[in-house]
């Protein structure tokens, strides 16, 4: 069993092979569960978590015949890991290495959305921005440029209105090219002041090649700049990483002051 594998059952997620797996995220009251259920019909069923009593999602959809598995992560503003929800969503996105992301935002308060949105996009580049309520945000006089969009953030972008079904089939064609290598996105970079920045690279050039094979180092590296304990914790827990120990005493502390 491929370490991919291994981790994703460790999820409750079992694809079959040439099945991709693509992970939902987005802020509360953006229509998430709306295009959840759109995409995926009567094909899904409901669970936990493992470990936590936050209910999971998953369902699944088929195009041109390859089948995806949608897996509809809670409803979160961040993914700071300051909730469980927060946790689970986070560990889902570094661990379970989705094919590719759908962040679903809002129309009518897309500025709002867009924290979480540059968080994932920290994370993994398999990006997907999706627009939702832009029905809403038209009557509101709100206009989203989407090809702006997706030039100011190297993510491809959809707009759709889950509930009468517009740029649903987009979305569908846009997950299965990401999905499939076909679009490859380049998420534009956050750039911190200079001392994070000589910090990031500092703590970068230290991780070891083992942990670098699995998760984004800069990423990394900011969330041990930002002394977050349980993404070491979860690396040991997940990955069973022989030099979490090295890493975990070495990063106990912020190194920016250091």
């Amino acid at each position: 069993m491929s370490l991919s594998t291994e981790l994703r059952a460790m999820f409750n997620i079992h694809p079959e092979a040439g099945t991709a797996v693509i992970a939902l995220a987005g802020n509360p009251n953006t229509g998430k569960s709306t295009i959840f259920n759109a995409l995926t019909g009567l094909k899904q069923h409901t669970g936990n978590w493992p470990g936590k009593t936050v209910l999971q999602a998953q369902g699944t959809f088929h195009l041109r015949g390859q089948k995806y598995i949608l897996v509809d992560l809670p409803g979160t503003y961040s993914l700071l890991a300051n909730s469980v929800e927060e946790m689970v969503a986070r560990d889902f996105l570094c661990f379970a290495r989705p094919d590719a992301t759908v962040v679903v935002t809002d129309a009518t308060c897309l500025e709002r959305n867009l924290n979480l949105t540059l968080q994932v996009m920290e994370i993994t580049n398999k990006v997907i921005i999706c627009v939702n309520l832009i029905d809403e945000a038209y009557r509101k006089n709100i206009f989203i440029d989407t090809d702006c969009l997706a030039r100011e953030l190297g993510v491809p972008v959809v707009a759709t209105a889950a509930r009468s079904g517009l740029g649903l089939s987009e979305l569908k064609t846009m997950i299965e090219a990401v999905a499939r290598g076909k679009i490859v996105p380049s998420p534009r970079r956050v750039v911190y002041d200079p001392d994070i920045e000589d910090a990031i690279a500092r703590v970068e050039r230290q991780i070891p090649a083992e942990i670098r094979e699995l998760l984004n180092t800069r990423w990394l590296a900011l969330r041990i700049i930002d002394n977050d304990v349980s993404i070491l914790e979860n690396l040991r827990k997940y990955c069973r990483v022989s030099e979490w120990g090295v890493l975990r005493e070495r990063y106990e502390y912020c190194p920016v002051s250091s």
